[in-house]
């Protein structure tokens, strides 16, 4: 399963989501490879941060931040279970070379209209790579969202009736995600109990249970 987080929206969260998914499911026994293909390179810092605190590898963290990508992910998912890639925003080869790599898009946004119509880019990208991959899924995510406001709840109505559609599991606007990476920590290892690491392991949960068939390439 090669899994893919993008939107051509920067701050939205695809590195956050993609550091602690990848840890999620490194934690049930799967193996894991996180691709960095950001040129920002935040998940590769976060692998460093983790190596000077002296913290076990949970899985690897390779940068591939080149348009190559939809051939090399392949390539590295024969010695993987989950191949996560953090895709890089408003870089379009890039990006283009991550859908086609993909079995499944994310698409990260947050509950605010501009981030609704920021996606229409990053849909138009999905578009063009499904005549190349008509099997490619893909959904949206809301993250960095507070249930609790009107705005949240609208979002998520109207992502609702939308394709892709979006998945059930929210993500909360939560201090845990800034705490655990600043020491190269995922939100689990922090407090396995807390609603962030809830939130992460249903979303894993819930993205395991669709039916995601790797085509051959």
């Amino acid at each position: 399963m090669i899994v893919a987080l993008l939107n051509q929206k920067g701050g939205v969260g695809k590195t956050t989501l993609a550091l602690n998914l990848a840890g999620a499911w490194a934690g049930k026994g799967r193996r894991v490879t996180l691709i960095d293909a950001d040129p920002q390179g935040s998940a590769l810092d976060w692998s460093q941060q983790r190596s000077r605190e002296g913290v076990s590898r949970l899985f690897g963290v390779v940068g591939l931040a080149r348009d190559t990508l939809h051939r090399e992910a392949p390539e590295l998912a024969r010695g993987a279970d989950v191949i996560v890639i953090d895709g890089p925003p408003r870089v379009a080869a890039l990006m283009r070379s991550a859908l086609l790599a993909a079995d499944l898009v994310l698409i990260p946004v947050q509950p605010s209209p501009l981030d609704g119509w920021a996606s229409a880019e990053m849909l138009a990208l999905v578009a063009e790579a499904r005549i190349y991959r008509p099997e490619l899924l893909a959904r949206f995510v809301l993250n960095r969202c507070d249930a609790r406001t009107v705005l949240a709840r609208e979002t998520a109505e109207t992502l609702a009736d939308h394709d892709p559609p979006v998945l059930t599991t929210t993500i909360g606007q939560r201090i845990a995600f800034a705490a655990a990476a600043q020491s190269g920590r995922l939100v689990f290892e922090l407090d396995e109990a807390a609603p962030a690491a809830r939130e992460i392991a249903a979303l894993a949960d819930e993205i395991e249970r669709l039916k995601i068939g790797r085509a051959a390439r």
